[in-house]
């Protein structure tokens, strides 16, 4: 890939909600957009951190660990980074949009598994 990546551009070119979309690769990392709306289920990435930047919206990501339950707020240009091995569920209220930066081969649905998972496909041209 070279050149530009115009976010919300590619943000036009989908519609649903939970489907991560690779528009840029750096080194063994993959940078994503997706859509969000409602409740994801907990997960965890026990290999991996797991950036989070709002693009658009409000999103909620709650938190479970050792220390109990809380939760993190982010508005447009904020970002976030789930530790590895944190369980963790994003929550939007309304449309939300993202862009996710995790190692190449990251499930979006981590060791939960089910039917959110997805292949994400590729932006990149």
């Amino acid at each position: 890939m070279t050149g530009v990546v115009d976010l919300h551009e590619r943000l036009s070119l989908f519609s649903e909600h939970w489907s991560p979309k690779v528009v840029a690769r750096l080194n063994d990392y993959a940078v994503k957009v997706v859509k969000l709306k409602g409740e994801f289920v907990w997960h965890c990435h026990p290999e991996t951190d797991e950036l989070f930047l709002v693009v658009e919206g409000t999103l909620v990501i709650q938190l479970r660990d050792g220390s109990g339950e809380r939760h993190v707020t982010l508005g447009p240009g904020q970002l976030y980074v789930v530790p590895q091995g944190v369980e963790h569920r994003p929550v939007a209220d309304g449309d939300v949009s993202v862009v996710l930066v995790e190692p190449e081969n990251t499930v979006n649905t981590g060791d939960a598994g089910g039917p959110l998972t997805a292949v994400p496909e590729d932006l990149t041209r």
